[in-house]
C-alpha cells in the first residue's frame, strides 16, 4: 500500500493506495504546529480507525508548500513507518517537462495536479484549476509539457481582504449562489465572491485556450476545497477532489520503475 500526503497552507490531504485503488482520504489542519510524534501517532490512529493496517504501508509520498514543516513529516514516515518518503521537489523523476524560466519555483502540489490529470485522463492538453487558499491555473499539453500558469487569490482570501481592511464588512461564509442577491451586506459580499470567481475563472480559462491552444481541444478540471462551489455549474468538464492524491500515487510508480530500471 502507499500513502500519499499533501501538505498544503491551510490543510493536509492524505490518502492510502491499494494497488492503484484508493481506499481512504483524510484531512488535518496544517495551521497549528506539531512534532513528528505527533504526526505519526495521528496518521497511525488514522489507518487504525479505518481499519487499515499501519505494516501494510510499503511506500509514501509528499507534496509540501509548507516548508517549516517539512523535517516533522519526513521524521515521522522514517520512525512510524520505517520508509524513506518521496518528496516531490527539484530533482524527483516526474515525466513532466517544465517549461517555466526556473523550474524550482513551481509548487510541488501544482505538478502533482498534474501527475494526477495524466494518469486519471490521459496525456491531454490541460487547463487545471485549483480553488484553495490561492487559486492557480495550470497549462500542461498533449507532450506533457507544463507551460506555466495564473495565480489570483482565493475565494477566502478574497472574502478576509473585506473583513480586514474595512470598517464595516463583516466575515461571511463563502457559500454557492443560485443568482446575484443584494438585499443585505451579507448577501451582496457573497454575491460578489461568488460570481467574481466564476467569472473570474471563466475568462482566464478561456484566454489560456486562446493564448496556448489555438482552439485545439482542451479538457478543464477543477480540484481544490472551493472547487465544490461550482459543482452544480457547467464551468468545468471534470471536477475531481481527490486530483494531488493520485498524482502523488502516480509518482511512486514512477520513481519505483525508475530504480528498477538502474
Amino acid at each position: 500500500m502507499n500513502l500519499v500526503l499533501d501538505i498544503g497552507n491551510t490543510q493536509i490531504f492524505g490518502g492510502v493506495f491499494d494497488d492503484e485503488t484508493m481506499i481512504l482520504s483524510f484531512r488535518k489542519s496544517s495551521k497549528t504546529e506539531f512534532s513528528s510524534d505527533e504526526f505519526g501517532i495521528f496518521l497511525k490512529s488514522v489507518l487504525r480507525e479505518n481499519n487499515v493496517n499501519s505494516s501494510y504501508i510499503k511506500k509514501i509520498s509528499v507534496s509540501s508548500v509548507v516548508p517549516e514543516i517539512n523535517y516533522a513529516i519526513h521524521a515521522s514516515c522514517v520512525k512510524y513507518f520505517k520508509t524513506e518518503p518521496v518528496f516531490l521537489e527539484k530533482g524527483v523523476k516526474t515525466g513532466i517537462n517544465i517549461k517555466y524560466k526556473n523550474p524550482a519555483e513551481v509548487g510541488s502540489d501544482r505538478i502533482g495536479n498534474c501527475l494526477g490529470a495524466v494518469k486519471i485522463y490521459g496525456c491531454l492538453n490541460f487547463i487545471i484549476v485549483d480553488i484553495g487558499t490561492a487559486t492557480t491555473f495550470d497549462i500542461l499539453n498533449d507532450k506533457k509539457e507544463y507551460l506555466g500558469g495564473v495565480i489570483m487569490p482565493g475565494p477566502k482570501l478574497q472574502m478576509k481582504s473585506l473583513f480586514e481592511n474595512t470598517a464595516k464588512l463583516p466575515s461571511v461564509e463563502i457559500k454557492h449562489m443560485e443568482r446575484i442577491e443584494s438585499a443585505t451586506t451579507v448577501d451582496a459580499m457573497q454575491s460578489g465572491i461568488y460570481y467574481l470567481n466564476y467569472y473570474g475563472i471563466s475568462g482566464i480559462m478561456n484566454k489560456i485556450k486562446e493564448d496556448f491552444f489555438n482552439k485545439k481541444s482542451v479538457i478543464t478540471i477543477a480540484t481544490g476545497g472551493f472547487s465544490r462551489l461550482y459543482e452544480n455549474e457547467k464551468l468545468f468538464d471534470h471536477i475531481n477532489y481527490d486530483l494531488i492524491l493520485y498524482g502523488l500515487d502516480e509518482l511512486i510508480r514512477i520513481n519505483d520503475d525508475l530504480e528498477s530500471k538502474s
